[in-house]
């Protein structure tokens, strides 16, 4: 096994590669030094904790202590989804439940499969894995279902005149906002190996690893995102359509101020 130790010297090298993106934010007046400043001191911190903490749960090996992990990436996950919902009627368990469910029921099938052990050391990074692309691509589902349903407002008032029921009124924006929530999955997924080397493969067979058992973790690991944030999409966005309709089925669209 190789063993790399990356220097503090190196660390501040790569930071420094961080100022090109403020440099270019503030030259074109783009808004993003504070967010990028910001990010950077979160990066560190976050990972100095949690790398702490996953070093001491890893060691510990509880159950009750690995199950409160998992939900706390999962309640994370959620939070920042519900972050990236323009609608002002945003409901936070819709997020949480389609994340949870999402998670949970892949996770259950790597299990009893035998995929995964049910140990820290496996349970919480493939959590981690899973909760972060469902957030992704709930987010991207929102956005666009916000989107649609501001362009497309005059089409659904006008089924809904019609007596079209609200689902089969959004029915077209229901469907286009689960096909951009999965598309960069799929796309990920089609060009893996390609265009991007996956990390968790590469990363195997650099600690030594034989690389057929690499290959097909990777490929476990493809096919439980590609489940995940198609799930993940589904639930969130049946669950939150309603939200751009009033008790009487009429649309009662609402764009949050920021």
């Amino acid at each position: 096994m190789t063993n790399v130790d990356v220097s503090y010297v190196s660390l501040l090298l790569a930071l420094s590669l961080v100022m090109v993106a403020v440099v270019i934010s503030s030259k074109e007046k783009l808004g993003l030094t504070k967010d990028i400043v910001a990010s950077v001191i979160r990066t560190v911190i976050q990972l100095t904790v949690v790398g702490y903490l996953l070093y001491y749960i890893f060691n510990l090996d509880n159950v009750l202590m690995t199950l409160t992990m998992v939900l706390i990436i999962i309640y994370n996950a959620s939070r920042q989804a519900d972050k990236r919902n323009p609608n002002s009627k945003k409901k936070f368990f819709q997020s949480f439940l389609a994340i949870f469910l999402a998670t949970s029921l892949t996770l259950l099938v790597l299990i009893l499969s035998g995929a995964i052990k049910f140990i820290p050391s496996q349970l919480i990074p493939i959590t981690g894995m899973i909760a972060s692309n469902s957030m992704v691509a709930i987010g991207l589902s929102y956005r666009e279902m916000n989107s649609l349903f501001r362009d497309q407002r005059q089409q659904v008032m006008e089924k809904l005149a019609l007596g079209a029921p609200v689902k089969l009124a959004s029915a077209s924006i229901v469907r286009q906002s689960i096909r951009t929530a999965m598309q960069p999955t799929i796309d990920s997924a089609k060009t893996v190996g390609l265009v991007s080397l996956p990390g968790m493969m590469s990363g195997l067979i650099f600690a030594g690893v034989n690389p057929i058992f690499a290959i097909k973790y990777q490929i476990m690991v493809m096919f439980m995102l590609l489940s995940a944030t198609s799930l993940g999409a589904v639930i969130a966005v049946y669950l939150s359509y309603t939200n751009y309709f009033n008790d009487r089925a009429q649309l009662d669209f609402e764009e949050e101020k920021e």
